[in-house]
């Protein structure tokens, strides 16, 4: 297993965009103009590969908004999202940010609780889907 931070550039963006397509795109049925909001020029994405083949992704914005979380459905269920959320979290920490924040779909609200995130304020939609905020301090 590999894991990098990489910016969205020529060289990472291919693969980014191939895992986002694969879980958000094809999976959840989001529309490519959504998931691809313009916002990625100026995260840090994280990529993961195992044996050479791209896994996961996630990204975080300059504020700590973590978001963008993706493993590949041949690739769950091995702790991936974990690796990926922690090492944003390291970066946001990293950067002197006082929290990790994230609009979480609602069904993996359990999944961010144990990694230390707590909900705060109102469900909301996002593409169609019930999403709940939650934060970590940092």
């Amino acid at each position: 297993m590999h894991i990098q931070l990489v910016p969205f550039d020529h060289e990472h963006q291919p693969a980014i965009r191939a895992v986002r397509n694969a879980v958000f795109i094809q999976e959840q049925h989001i529309s490519p103009e959504l998931e691809f909001d313009g916002l990625d020029d100026s995260a840090i994405h994280v990529l993961l590969s195992i044996d050479g083949q791209w896994a996961a992704t996630g990204r975080m914005l300059d504020d700590g908004h973590i978001g963008r979380i993706a493993v590949v459905k041949t690739f769950r269920g091995l702790g991936l999202g974990s690796k990926v959320v922690q090492a944003l979290v390291d970066e946001a920490a990293r950067r002197g940010l006082p929290r990790a924040w994230l609009g979480a779909q609602k069904y993996a609200t359990g999944f961010y609780r144990k990694l230390g995130f707590t909900p705060y304020g109102d469900e909301f939609l996002d593409a169609g889907i019930v999403h709940v905020h939650m934060e970590k301090p940092l």
